[in-house]
């Protein structure tokens, strides 16, 4: 049997300039018949008569060789191999520039080195085992002959290179460089060429050892996945615990269920694109990630359905208050409905919170009686006010009257003056609510001084003061009965207007029976 030349343009293809990129290279080669991934047969085959060993191409000039390809992994993340793995720098990987002259034939050894041929033309290859034939070339001269199968081994040896190239300097995973190799193994055993086979085999080993450095690195970056996976898997099964061990008075239910739900997705999506872990942690993890959510998941059924029964007794009390509410909505007693709106407000917060629909309905009706009862006060207080205006412009000018009378030069003038003021202040009527409490405190410091200067008067000149004085006692104390009576009777009629005049004339009174009885004392009495 004879091995039949197979055309050149069936030859790996390298550029001239030694910039053709690795991986098309790496295409080029598996696709050869020649490729350690392609999968021809090494028997020989007769050539045709008519085949004609093609002429030799002009000589490609070697490329400068280019710069060194990066490995794929960052040099922090991958490990230094074990001392009896080699390491891609150990080895010895051809440039660019040294395959494109095997390719070509420019770097291969001298024929008569490795091979030779017999008188018949059949072609031997020289091993450290002796000779072995390799095949013949009819039809072509010895040299010829000799030049093919040395070409074929050329072209093996640079697909050994490339897959070398390959699976130490590009990101080629160790399955895919066993694969290359397997394939590679097949092609070189009893291989039918003519070179240094001793190289070519101490090739394959380099290959496998780089292969197995890949294996050793890919298993310490998978080591390390497990491990930043399983600890992505533990930060998710903490925070989901934290969610399920928090305080049930502190739960924030919407936010910490939308989180819970989250971190589930996260779990599912680590499950199908992250690293998988060992089943022993990744049932454990998992396990504690599930109690979790049950435990979570219960305590918010419970919740919302205690949450259920406080509502529905909230929306009843409520519903009383809001009918209670109606009712005293067209209330004329101003002061004591006023009151009981106070109360209902207060046993409204008291009741606690229904469901958000219920709790703004019964809102809007428990405000709109309240509304309609206040807006019909403020009312009837406008209208009061207009009316107490007037009676402010009075008091205002018996006030300026009253001042007038200080300093007191003439003390019983000024106490005759003083009496028909306070004549006409009783007889002038109410005034708005905000000036009350400015011009009654003004007239009783007219009065006070206007009191004290007499006083001082009658201890000095008149020694029936003291009884003068009892007699000004007696008459305040029955004044003051009285105006106490009249202050019983305001507070039960409910009006805080008259509420509020009877307890500011009964307190000007009980300060005149204070000062009265301060007076007699000085007497002796």
């Amino acid at each position: 049997m004879t091995e039949q030349m197979p055309p050149e343009d069936q030859l790996a293809d390298v550029s001239a300039d030694g910039s053709a990129d690795t991986s098309e290279k790496v295409d080029t080669v598996e696709d050869s018949p020649t490729s350690p991934v392609a999968e021809t047969s090494t028997e020989e085959t007769s050539p045709t008569p008519e085949a004609v060993p093609p002429k030799p191409g002009p000589a490609v000039p070697a490329p400068e060789p280019p710069a060194a390809i990066p490995t794929s992994e960052p040099e922090a993340a991958a490990p230094k191999p074990a001392p009896a793995v080699p390491t891609p720098a150990m080895m010895h990987v051809p440039s660019p520039a040294s395959l494109a002259g095997r390719l070509h034939g420019s770097a291969a050894p001298k024929p008569s080195k490795y091979g030779r041929v017999d008188e018949s033309g059949t072609v031997f290859v020289r091993t450290a085992d002796g000779e072995r034939e390799v095949g013949s070339y009819p039809g072509a001269s010895h040299e010829e002959a000799l030049r093919y199968f040395t070409r074929k081994y050329d072209e093996l040896l640079a697909s050994a290179d490339l897959l070398l190239q390959r699976v130490t300097h590009t990101d080629l995973s160790a399955r895919e460089g066993s694969e290359g190799l397997s394939k590679l193994r097949e092609q070189t055993a009893d291989a039918r060429v003519v070179g240094d086979l001793a190289a070519l085999d101490a090739r394959v080993a380099e290959i496998a050892a780089a292969v197995e450095a890949k294996k050793a690195t890919e298993s310490v970056e998978r080591s390390a996945a497990r491990e930043a996976g399983k600890a992505k898997r533990e930060k998710l099964v903490l925070e989901a615990e934290t969610i399920a061990d928090q305080p049930e008075a502190k739960i924030q239910w919407k936010t910490s269920g939308t989180r819970m739900r989250a971190l589930l997705d996260e779990w599912k999506s680590l499950q199908r694109n992250g690293p998988k872990l060992d089943r022993e942690s990744e049932t454990a993890l998992w396990q504690r990630f599930s109690a979790a959510r049950n435990s979570f998941d219960k305590a918010r059924r419970v919740y919302f359905a205690q949450l259920e029964d406080t509502q529905a007794e909230a929306r009843s009390l409520k519903e009383q208050l809001v009918k209670e509410a109606e009712a005293l909505a067209s209330s004329k007693d101003w002061s004591s409905t006023a009151t009981a709106f106070k109360r209902l407000m207060d046993r409204w917060r008291e009741a606690g919170r229904t469901s958000r629909a219920d709790d703004d309905a019964l809102w809007a009706r428990f405000k709109t009686a309240q509304d309609s009862f206040f807006n019909a006060k403020d009312e009837i207080v406008a209208a009061e006010n207009e009316e107490f205006k007037a009676n402010l412009v009075v008091k205002e000018a018996l006030l300026a009257e009253a001042e007038s009378l200080l300093p007191v030069t003439d003390i019983e003038a000024a106490k005759s003056a003083l009496r028909v003021i306070q004549e006409k202040w009783e007889r002038a009527g109410k005034v708005p609510r905000p000036d009350v409490e400015r011009l009654e405190k003004a007239m009783r410091h007219i009065e006070q001084v206007v009191r004290e200067k007499d006083e001082k008067r009658w201890a000095s000149v008149n020694p029936e003061a003291a009884a003068r004085a009892q007699s000004l006692v007696d008459q305040l104390e029955k004044a003051v009965d009285g105006l106490r009576k009249d202050l019983e009777k305001a507070q039960a009629s409910g009006s805080a207007k008259k509420i509020a005049d009877a307890r500011s004339a009964l307190e000007a009174r009980e300060l005149w029976l204070a000062q009265a009885r301060a007076g007699v004392q000085e007497f002796g009495g």
